[in-house]
């Protein structure tokens, strides 16, 4: 009775000792694959920039369900267009560089697969417009003035994720909403350019350290 007392024993204290491990603070990093581009009204798969992400991770657990996980990320967006006409063929991309803050609520459907989703705020860094012609006769590459565009961004994010040990797998779609251009008035009229929102996909693999 006694050996079966001091088993159940150590049994209750490993299984506290485990439960505490779930529950601990993690922080991790982050990085991957990008596919974004700009839409006015409705969300295409047109002109999509290929480009990347990369960042840091706070995983906070609430329960062993529930966590928040604030990250800090580098992102590229933009958009990238083909064209081929009667005058020119070549490739036109433009690129914004964000410092992203996202802070997501993760619910671990089961012990591997999670959702996740809320807000997210973005600091423009810089952006740049590059063309390339398929003749090298219009190729430039030319650095954007951040005054001439919204230095915030602002949206929701939500994904779905796969945690193996200290590695993830997941797949996550931010929808901006707020326009990247500024308001502008010319001959007493007011208009915003560009009128474009941001819209990214991103494909990432993340490490606990």
């Amino acid at each position: 009775m006694k050996n079966l007392f001091l088993s159940g024993i150590v049994c209750l204290s490993f299984v506290s000792f485990t439960k505490a491990q779930e529950l601990s603070p993690s922080i991790g990093i982050k990085g991957g694959v990008n596919f974004t581009n700009l839409y006015t009204e409705d969300v295409d798969d047109n002109n999509v920039l290929t480009s990347f992400n990369a960042g840091l991770f706070v995983n906070l657990p609430v329960t062993s369900a529930v966590s928040i996980q604030p990250e800090l990320n580098f992102s590229r967006k933009g958009s990238e267009l083909v064209y081929d006409n009667a005058f020119a063929s070549g490739t036109t991309k433009l690129k914004l560089n964000y410092l992203e803050m996202p802070v997501l609520l993760k619910l671990n459907v089961t012990p591997n697969f999670n959702v996740h989703f809320g807000p997210y705020a973005a600091y423009l860094i810089d952006g740049q417009a590059t063309n390339e012609s398929d003749s090298g006769s219009f190729n430039f590459e030319e650095n954007i003035d951040n005054d001439d565009l919204n230095k915030w961004d602002y949206g929701l994010a939500a994904g779905v994720g796969l945690d193996f040990g200290s590695t993830s797998l997941g797949v996550r779609y931010n929808y901006g909403l707020q326009t990247i251009g500024k308001e502008r008035t010319f001959a007493g009229q007011t208009y915003t350019f560009p009128d474009s929102k941001n819209s990214a996909l991103s494909v990432y693999v993340g490490f606990k350290l």
